[in-house]
Parts: structure tokens; sequence; C-alpha cells
């Protein structure tokens, strides 16, 4: 299932849609027992922490739109944090828990990356500056929005051939912009 499929499953719960909350237990329920399971290393009490977790996720589900992390990672976090304070909550007074190999991957780019996403971000805005207002304007519905040369030709009042031409000409000049 989709990441996005999932988020909107759990926009649905924090709705309290409970069909939706069964669709997420089918969905995500075997990724986040095997979680239980991997750090409980008991098939009963993984069982029962699992229901405990999605009477979390029931209770927090609003809380997931602030996070604008990847919805599988929030699910597996929740799972993952539950289980290890069972396994605390029951050892004896101290003995380490081994978690060594649970962390959860983040799918969320890290700062560099984010950095640099924004300073291209910057620079193809700089560049569609450059181009005339009609014309930069149609390369954003076109490749944006995804409009169709003939939905743009008619919205421009300009024939289909010309605003080919304007939108051949305008990624040229993008390219050359943004090789200098």
């Amino acid at each position: 299932m989709a990441s996005s499929d999932i988020a909107d499953l759990i926009a649905r719960v924090a709705l309290r849609d409970r069909a939706a909350l069964s669709a997420l237990y089918r969905q995500a329920g075997p990724k986040l027992f095997a979680i239980c399971l991997r750090i409980l290393k008991d098939r009963t009490d993984a069982e029962d922490a699992l229901q405990e977790v999605f009477v979390k996720i029931w209770r927090r589900a609003d809380a997931f739109a602030l996070t604008g992390g990847s919805p599988l990672g929030w699910l597996s976090a929740i799972a993952r944090n539950h289980a290890i304070d069972l396994a605390r909550a029951r050892r004896p007074f101290g003995m380490a828990i081994d978690v060594d190999g649970l962390e959860i991957a983040d799918s969320a780019p890290d700062p560099e990356a984010a950095a640099i996403v924004r300073g291209e971000g910057r620079r193809i805005d700089r560049c569609m500056a450059e181009l005339p207002p009609a014309r930069a304007e149609a390369v954003r519905s076109a490749y944006v929005e995804g409009l169709s040369y003939q939905d743009l030709a008619e919205r421009h009042g300009v024939p289909l051939n010309t605003m080919r031409t304007w939108l051949r000409r305008s990624l040229l000049k993008l390219k050359e912009c943004l090789d200098r």
C-alpha cells in the first residue's frame, strides 16, 4: 500500500472512522507485529502489544499531521517505542535491553539534502523570473499542473503551435539559465 494511502487512513482514523482503523490494521498490522515480536521475543506479548499500539494510534492519530514524516515510520515508531517500554518494564532492574539494529530509518531527507533542494528551488525561481510572465505561467501550468498544450493555447489565446514554440523556447532558456 502506498504511503499516501496509509496517511489517508491515519487521517480518517483521526476523525474516528472505525472502518479506517480496521483497514489500517490489515495494511500495517503485520509489519507492526513483526516489530513488537522482534523486540519482545514472545508471540503472546507481541500480540498484546500490537493491540495496545492500535489503541495508541486511535488516540493519537490527530497528532500524525504535526510530525510531517513518513506514515509507516510514524506507526513503526509507536510500535517500537511501546514494545521497548514493555520490555523495560518486565526486565529485572539493572539488566540492559539489546536495541542494536532496532533503529527505524528516517525517510525524510537529511538537512544537507533539504538545503540542496531549497537552493535548487531558488535557482529555478530565479530563472523562471527571467521569462516573460505569460510564458513562465504557461511553463508552470504545463509542467506543474499538467495542463495540455491545447488547454494552454486556449487559456492564453494563442494557436496550438505557438504554445508549443513558447514552451520549447522557454525550456531552452531555463536550461541555459540553470547551466550558468
